[in-house]
Formats: structure tokens, sequence, C-alpha cells
């Protein structure tokens, strides 16, 4: 096979236009081409009046090699890549099962890849199964009932579950793995066009059925997963004047012992990160962001990003859009998570502290679009002394998500604030034309109360610029909700080229929570990873 780059074709080009474009560029009678497939599609809308699909097309030809030598100096056609995954290691006889903790994207991959090469791992998971968890989110949502072990953080699925699940990434992925996640995810369920889609999503009701699926493959291969199962302590022993692992204390009192432990913690694992840091494993503070979720019409989006003509056209879906702007008082502005025909969504995991987040479903035809405008915080930004409290971060995002939860006015109403009154610094008394999608419901305020002040400064000047680059992006109706202060973990718990904590052998800190990914495909890349590690690990422990 061959793989042609770069194909650029008009949006509403007809079917067999692609195949003469093929042959087109590799100069080929129609006879010399035995069949093409599609590798990847995305668009080029900087043009609203032309805009273009741009393939990439995997294709097999007569005498390929002649056809290859022939092309060889245009750089968009070579060969097609192996994209295959492929297992590093297999279990030996009489070795610990590895203990894999979380389980979501990262502790899911983690896990099947260990089950995938006959280690049985054990996977702990604190919350409950996918669906009493979406129960007790949504009754979080509609009645103000929160169970801070199962919501839109802890759960069967992990935070990804409750989101717009996105499946794109920019992470360096030289061995194709995130292809392998690609891969178990259509097995799973997931329609077959995330495979070429520039920029896949899922939806939160289709994950939901494929974790079911995964969670099955996993039990299948001789992996055990257990629910509500909160590991409290973590057993370690010396060797060789180094602290190595020993096995995990569940809340039930019950010791698991192994020898590998894969710590794939979401961002939210707050009292497991304090009791790790307690037992000594290496922790260092992160930046992260803190802001709120924005929300306009959809139309309105759509229009600015491909023009009244194109949008709402069935190949470009719903519009998204990335921004950014550095802002005169030296912080950085930027979208995060934009969610396209989606919804605002509750995404607390504590009493009293208030957080928002954004989902989609696959068909993305809610009324409004939602992102994350967020400002970079650094470790300087956090109370005390990051330098000897490396959870001073936690501390932080705490603080602010309790002045939510206070501004709002502590029932669970999250504070929202009119563009308009926000650029004016004035609060908010009541909501306009667009109509909030948070549930339990907003309360109309000011957003300085939940806010630092250098935030609120620079998303003012940002706001501006924004609305210069998407028309209609700085309405006075857009409603801003906050607040949104789990962009990413504030901590990274440091592992070496091994993958293994600094400090502990055999402890392997994993995706988001740990600080080594962002979003559901980078954390399952990291689960495979990590299961891949443990492998090798345990493979030259029964060597040696």
């Amino acid at each position: 096979m061959l793989r042609i780059q770069e194909l650029k074709l008009p949006l509403d080009h007809a079917e067999p236009a692609l195949r003469q474009a093929i042959l087109k560029r590799l100069a080929l009678a129609d006879q010399n081409l035995i069949s093409f497939t599609v590798f990847k599609r995305a668009y080029d809308a900087r043009k609203t009046s032309a805009i273009q699909l741009i393939y990439t097309i995997d294709c097999a030809v007569k005498d390929e090699a002649s056809v290859l030598k022939r092309l060889e100096k245009d750089k968009q056609i070579g060969r097609t890549p192996d994209t295959s995954y492929k297992q590093v290691a297999a279990a030996p006889t009489n070795t610990k099962r590895p203990v894999v903790v979380g389980m979501g994207p990262c502790g899911l991959f983690a896990g099947l890849i260990l089950a995938e090469m006959g280690f049985n791992p054990i996977i702990l998971e604190r919350g409950k199964i996918v669906r009493e968890r979406t129960v007790d989110t949504f009754k979080f949502w509609r009645k103000a009932i929160l169970d801070p072990s199962s919501n839109a953080q802890f759960g069967e699925g992990g935070a990804g579950t409750f989101s717009d699940g996105k499946l794109y990434s920019q992470i360096k992925d030289p061995r194709h793995l995130g292809r392998k996640v690609l891969t178990e995810f259509v097995e799973a369920g997931a329609p077959e066009e995330i495979l070429f889609v520039s920029k896949p999503h899922i939806g939160t009701f289709r994950l939901v059925s494929m974790i079911e699926h995964m969670r099955e493959k996993i039990e299948r291969l001789g992996g055990e997963i257990r629910f509500k199962q909160q590991v409290t302590d973590v057993l370690m022993h010396d060797r060789n004047g180094e602290k190595q692992i020993a096995g995990v204390v569940l809340a039930s009192g019950e010791t698991i012992e192994t020898d590998h432990v894969v710590m794939a913690l979401g961002h939210s694992a707050r009292d497991t990160f304090e009791m790790l840091h307690a037992r000594g494993v290496f922790f260092e503070p992160k930046p992260f962001s803190i802001g709120v979720r924005i929300e306009h019409p959809q139309s309105i989006i759509d229009c600015a990003r491909f023009g009244a003509k194109n949008a709402g056209h069935p190949i470009l879906g719903a519009a998204d859009y990335k921004l950014a702007h550095h802002a005169a008082n030296g912080r950085s502005v930027y979208s995060f998570c934009m969610c396209p025909g989606g919804t605002v969504v509750a995404a607390a995991s504590e009493q009293g502290r208030l957080v928002t987040n954004g989902m989609s479903q696959y068909s993305r035809k809610e009324r409004n679009a939602n992102a994350g405008i967020v400002v970079g915080v650094t470790p300087e930004d956090f109370p005390g002394d990051f330098r000897t409290n490396p959870l001073a971060g936690i501390a932080f995002q705490r603080h602010w998500e309790e002045q939510a939860f206070i501004a709002g006015g502590s029932n669970w109403l999250a504070p929202a604030q009119l563009v308009g009154d926000f650029l004016a610094n004035r609060p908010s008394t009541a909501l306009g034309a667009v109509v909030p999608s948070y549930k339990p419901g907003v309360t109309p305020t000011d957003l300085n109360l939940c806010l630092p002040e250098y935030a609120t400064t620079a998303m003012r000047e940002a706001l501006a610029v924004f609305g210069r680059q998407i028309e209609g992006y700085s309405m006075n109706d857009a409603v801003m909700t906050g607040v949104e202060t789990r962009t990413s973990s504030p901590i990274r718990m440091t592992r070496g080229q091994d993958l293994q904590s600094l400090n502990v052998k055999g402890l392997y800190p994993a995706g988001e929570g740990a600080g080594y990914a962002g979003g559901i495909l980078s954390a399952a890349v990291d689960g495979i990873k990590i299961a891949e590690a443990v492998a090798l690990s345990a493979t030259a422990r029964i060597a040696a």
C-alpha cells in the first residue's frame, strides 16, 4: 500500500471525484488503481467561500515499487506505515498480578493491554459501574444531590465519560498507539468514522455502552475489575536502599499484595494524592488554568466559522473554534475543551465546592456552543510555599471552587454573568437571549467574586480580541458560568525513563491525574505505555 497526503477537493465534490483526484496525483490509468481507503479526512475553512476537504488516502496499485520510484520526489507520497499494535511481552508464570488504580481512559487501557499480554490485572475503581454512575450524576444535575464517590469525576470511564468525547490529541505518537485506542473503541461500538475524521468524538451516551463492552473484554481476557473499592494506603518495603511497592490497602481493610501498581488517578483524586504524598511519594506542583465556561448560540459559531452558506453542512457538522491571547498583564488566555452543540455540566466532586465542565452528545445538536475560557496559573500563584508543599495547587482550586459555590447561592446553582456585564465590570441581575444550559441552574451575579483579579482582567482583554476574530463572540447576552478549575492536574507525580515513580519502584504514575495526559486519547495512550513498562519490568524481574 502507498499513502497520499494533502489531497484537496472542494467541500461538495461528487463521489467519483476522489478516485479521479487519486489517479491524477499518481499519474495512473484507472485500471492500475486496485483500491483505496480514506485514512483521514480534514477540512480547511479559512476561506468560507471555498472550503476544502483534505484527504489522506491509502491505495493499492499495480507495480507499486515503480510508482513510488517515479514519485520519489513528492514528499506527500510514500509507503503506508504499519499502524498495527504489537505486544512487547507475554506474562511469565509465577508473577504477582499487577494492580491498576482507577478506571478512566488511562486505567482502562492499562488494564486492557496487561490483560491482552496475560497478566490478569486487578483494576480498582472507587466509583460505580458506568450505568449506576450515570444515574447518580443525573441526580446531581436534576436534584442537586451530590454523591462524592459517584459523579462526573469518579466512576467507571473517568471524567471523560461526561465530556464531549474528543478523541484527538497533539501528542507525538510515532508508534501509532492512538490508532490502537481508536480501533479498540470501534470494536467496542464506536462509529467507524472516528478512524478517519480529523477531529473524532463520541459523546457521553455512546461512551457508556463502549466502556461496558471494554470491561467485558478485559474480564474475558482474565482481568478482574472491582468497583466501589477505594485505595486508602500503599504498602512499601526497602529493597537495596530503595522504596519498593509491596501492595495496596483498600477502605474495607483488605490488602492486595503486588509488585506493580499503576496509579491511573483522575485529576480530582485529591484524597489519594494527599495519602501518597504523606507516604513519601515524590510530587511536584504543576501549572494549570482557571476560568469559566462561555456559551453562545451554536448558529452564531457555525456562521462565523463556515459562512452562512455552509453552516449546518453534514460533513462539517457543528463548528468548533480554538482561540488564544497573551494579555498585557502577562497571562495567557485561551479556549479549552470546546464543545459544539453541547451543554455546560456540574462537575463537582466535593461538598461545598462548585466546578463546571462541558460535554456533548454524539449528535452535537444542542442549542448552544460552549467552551472554557481559561487563564494560565503557575505554582507562584498558589497559597503558601509550593516548594515545601507540592499540593498547594489543590488548595488554590478548592478556594475558588468554594467561592463559586457561595457566589451561586450555596445551593449548587452556578454563578453566571453576561459577557456584556462582564466587559463593563458590573454584576448581572438577569439573563438575556442566551439560555444557559448548566443544571441545576445559574445565579446571575459578578464573576469577580470567584476568580482571581488577574484572571478577570486578562479575560476582559481577551474577549474583546476574540470578538474581532469570531463575529458575535463578545455579544452582550453570551453567558459565562463559573468556575472551571480542573483543566488539568495541579500536580505531577514525577516518573523516570522507566515510567516508575522517581523514589518508589513498582509505582507507576499514569494519565491525567499524575500530570502526564490531557484528554481521553492522550490518557489512553499513556495507559498503553505504562502497561508495557509494567510488563517489561515484570519479565525482567522473573528473568533476574
